[in-house]
């Protein structure tokens, strides 16, 4: 009689996590997504309620931008900064989550980590920040859902408008107004470089700030956006400049062209000269704030904490 309860008690929690990872292949409905954005994500929600166990009075500031209002800069950067290999993988990066694995068994610890921008909308879209072996197996499957059943665009264009970047700011477009009072479409290179600096963790550090950690990662972004080719810094300090340039009512630059001096208004959203997007560049990890970077530092040898969040 003893024997039959303990096999019960041991079924009983078997059969349930059977159940939830089994009932992850078929619910949320991750297709619908194809033309629907997200109102709420399941991080969202967790959010608002830490705000009201808080007792803080925050509300979520989000507005949506399809991609083709983002600047350029902007999918380059983050991309750069959190999944280099996102345009190759298919949800997951191997060497990156080997790499977590190794340092999570070294330190004792559960965190996994090396998460990908699709792991990340996953758990951003569907889980809670909570970290156990169910979760993780839930996230895998909602990852390769979602790549099943989105294009890489549509994974990066809904990745962007539901990241969050500070206390209440969900999306690219809220926060390029929150920090720099400019649509997505007009972030420059090294803005860019900045909001994709603090995404691992947006509510420790600004990228308005004087962080010595967001200054250091923020510059590493830029560098590589340079020696790839997508940022010629000489065409920047054009633009930064209001004298060398002249105001286009639809937002873009007035470029006159040296053969027969008609101008031709760039919009935010024109590729950017010798983005070829193929360059396989080592990916920008954190250094812990504080720690002096030496000049033979390659990225991802440290990493600063990540956020509970996506």
């Amino acid at each position: 009689m003893k024997k039959k309860w303990i096999w019960i008690l041991v079924a009983i929690p078997v059969v349930w996590l059977t159940g939830i990872i089994g009932l992850s292949f078929v619910w949320p409905d991750v297709s619908k997504y194809q033309k629907i954005n997200p109102v709420k994500t399941s991080f969202m929600e967790y959010r608002e309620d830490e705000w009201r166990s808080e007792g803080k009075n925050i509300r979520i500031s989000q507005r949506w931008v399809p991609l083709g209002r983002i600047s350029p800069y902007v999918m380059k950067a983050v991309l750069i900064a959190e999944d280099d290999k996102f345009w190759r993988h298919e949800g997951f990066d191997y060497v990156a989550i080997q790499k977590a694995v190794e340092k999570d068994l070294k330190q004792r610890k559960f965190k996994v980590g090396g998460s990908t921008i699709s792991q990340q909308l996953a758990k951003n879209l569907f889980l809670t920040p909570s970290r156990n072996p169910v979760r993780k197996i839930r996230e895998a499957i909602y990852t390769w859902r979602m790549e099943e059943n989105l294009s890489k665009k549509r994974i990066l264009e809904i990745y962007l408008n539901v990241a969050e970047w500070g206390q209440g700011i969900f999306g690219i477009e809220m926060a390029a107004r929150h920090y720099f009072g400019k649509s997505a479409a007009a972030l420059s290179a090294m803005e860019a470089a900045r909001l994709a600096a603090v995404l691992p963790n947006p509510r420790l550090y600004s990228p308005t700030g004087n962080s010595r950690y967001v200054n250091y990662r923020s510059e590493k972004i830029y560098g590589i956006m340079v020696r790839r080719g997508i940022v010629i810094e000489e065409y920047e300090e054009v633009l930064q400049d209001p004298r060398e340039t002249g105001a286009d009512p639809s937002g873009g630059i007035t470029v006159t062209t040296g053969s027969d001096e008609k101008t031709t208004a760039a919009s935010p959203t024109t590729p950017i000269p010798g983005d070829s997007g193929n360059q396989q560049v080592p990916t920008v990890e954190s250094l812990p704030q504080g720690q002096k970077p030496s000049p033979a530092t390659l990225p991802g040898e440290a990493q600063s904490p990540r956020n509970p969040g996506p």
